[in-house]
């Protein structure tokens, strides 16, 4: 057990190295690299996935696959080095573009709804792509080697100068996001707005297809076709249960998919023989494990401690009216009495009365809302359940106090307890 123990800790040792950027040149610029691009994922995926765009990432993927191929039967009879990463990206993207247009015509020339016509580009395409690999895989050159990484993504493979493009394109791309933000926001949430405005709706939607485009070429070779979607959906994904704010929402995706990336290739680097990509979409995909259940206001857990907390209110509001009714039975008693509203005795405590005397009149004026403004009162969610000073304006409200307070008793001494 010794040797296995000592492995485990060079690994250990090896991952913390590459995570504090002291494992070796190449890898602490892969990673950097890595980051700009999870953080640029990041940023163009709030735009997809307000858009709902996120299942033409998925084509465009894997419409990326022949122009990887072709590029390198380009390059074998036209270049010295057909796996020049410019070369592959440049068929990558054209392969990818073409993917676009063909969905755009589909959807806009035939009765083909955008999912159909999604899901026939993806599997042609992917399918073409499959065949020019196989084709490839047959040359003699030897120079195809490591190709297929571009299905699964290996950042160990990647040289310094190859790193430094990923990242400088990545970057790009994110400034390029940044600077018409205002835009795009507005097209997310209002197209109306947004054209009235003078703001060409087509445009930015093809503006933010190009950025989509364009991260998930540039993250081809990184994490590889089959999972670069992953940047583009998950981190948005899981910012969106943390925020209720863009710029906010922004800001957590590019955070999620920058540290996820970071993290992602440090421990592809650190552990023999693990895919970048399926390593990344992991720890991804556990920043959205931990959003799903612990966010503050929209996690699973949250909701339930909501549930719990509206069940108990509904619960005790509805004991202090069954009191003033005189209708409280033997469990909601009890209850009164743990929640220290009854004592003992039965008799309302000091604070009790003032919670049976804010409970009645609160009430009264949800009733006497319901007559007077009938519409307006089932149009509110919390009626009869929020407290009624805190779902209307306080002029309402002073208006609904003073016509019901003057025939109301709250006396809790003539109430039976």
């Amino acid at each position: 057990m010794e040797p296995i123990k000592g492995t485990e800790r060079k690994t250990m040792d090896a991952f913390i190295a590459n995570l504090l950027l002291q494992g070796g040149a190449n890898t602490a610029i892969v990673c950097i690299g890595a980051a700009f691009l999870g953080g640029g994922g990041g940023v163009v995926g709030v735009f997809a996935l307000l858009r709902r765009r996120a299942l033409m990432s998925d084509a465009l993927s894997h419409a990326t696959l022949p122009g990887v191929a072709l590029a390198f039967l380009a390059g074998t009879f036209l270049f010295q080095d057909p796996k020049a990463l410019w070369l592959l990206l440049l068929g990558a993207a054209i392969s990818a573009g073409l993917g676009v247009a063909a969905v755009q015509w589909i959807t806009e020339n035939t009765r083909l709804p955008e999912d159909a016509a999604i899901g026939t580009v993806l599997s042609t395409f992917y399918g073409s792509g499959i065949v020019a690999l196989s084709y490839v895989q047959t040359l003699a050159s030897g120079g195809q080697a490591g190709l297929g990484t571009f299905l699964l993504g290996s950042a160990a493979g990647l040289l310094q100068g190859e790193a430094l493009l990923i990242a400088g394109l990545a970057l790009a791309i994110t400034i390029v996001a940044l600077l018409v933000f205002k835009e795009m926001a507005l097209v997310s949430f209002d197209t109306g707005f947004a054209a009235a405005t003078g703001i060409s709706v087509r445009t930015m939607d093809l503006l933010i297809m190009g950025l989509l485009t364009a991260v998930i070429v540039v993250g081809l070779q990184t994490v590889g076709l089959v999972l670069v979607i992953a940047l583009v959906i998950i981190p948005p994904a899981a910012a969106r249960f943390w925020t209720h704010s863009l710029v906010a929402m922004v800001a957590v995706a590019a955070a999620f998919g920058a540290v996820g990336s970071y993290i992602g290739v440090a421990l592809s680097a650190s552990f023999a023989h693990l895919p970048t990509g399926g390593i990344i979409v992991l720890v991804l995909f556990s920043f959205f494990a931990v959003s799903i259940l612990f966010a503050p206001r929209r996690g699973v857990i949250a909701s339930v401690i909501q549930r719990l907390r509206l069940s108990r209110k509904v619960q005790r509001r509805q004991a202090v009216l069954a009191l003033s009714a005189g209708q409280i039975n033997a469990s909601q008693k009890a209850a009164l009495q743990r929640w220290h509203v009854l004592d003992k005795a039965g008799v309302l405590t000091t604070a009790g009365a003032e919670e049976f005397g804010a409970t009645v009149l609160d009430e009264a004026m949800w009733a006497q809302l319901l007559i007077d403004y009938p519409d307006e009162a089932r149009r509110l969610d919390g009626y009869g359940v929020d407290d009624i000073s805190a779902a209307l304006s306080g002029d309402l409200v002073a208006e609904l106090k003073t016509r019901v307070q003057a025939g109301l008793t709250t006396n809790p001494n003539e109430r039976p307890a």
